[in-house]
């Protein structure tokens, strides 16, 4: 978390492109140049084949919801004044899961599989019901 209690991470040399993207409303991942499969959360070397052959790429901000949960409780700052909340982890069209939160939809409302698309708040991607 970053020092000013926003809950965006502080960013280094390596995520600065990640997080200006996010803060002009643009979603990126990795993909390997060497075994062609993208992922996220950003690594500088590839998880799959651990090529450092790895470069960005804007998402085309499309997933599906792969599992979620209702957070009633959070003590931490930012996430005290948000709750309840929906934690979901989402498969990006891309083939990355990624963790992230489900907004626009109470989590009795959502349903594994449901089209979703990226939004953002506050420099951060979130997901929302959608194509």
């Amino acid at each position: 978390m970053s020092a000013d209690g926003s809950g965006v991470p502080g960013a280094d040399a390596f995520t600065r492109p990640y997080w200006e993207a996010a803060a002009a409303g643009r979603l990126l991942i990795r993909r390997c140049r060497d075994c062609g499969r993208a992922h996220h959360y950003p690594r500088e070397f590839c998880p799959h084949c651990w090529s450092a052959e790895v470069a960005w790429e804007e998402a085309s901000g499309r997933a599906v919801l792969y599992t979620w949960s209702t957070v009633h409780r959070n003590d931490l700052p930012p996430f005290g004044g948000r709750t309840p909340y929906v934690a979901a982890v989402v498969d990006l069209a891309e083939g990355p899961r990624m963790m992230t939160e489900l907004v626009g939809c109470a989590g009795e409302d959502a349903v594994a599989g449901m089209a979703l698309r990226v939004t953002f708040r506050d420099g951060v991607p979130v997901f929302a019901p959608g194509r």
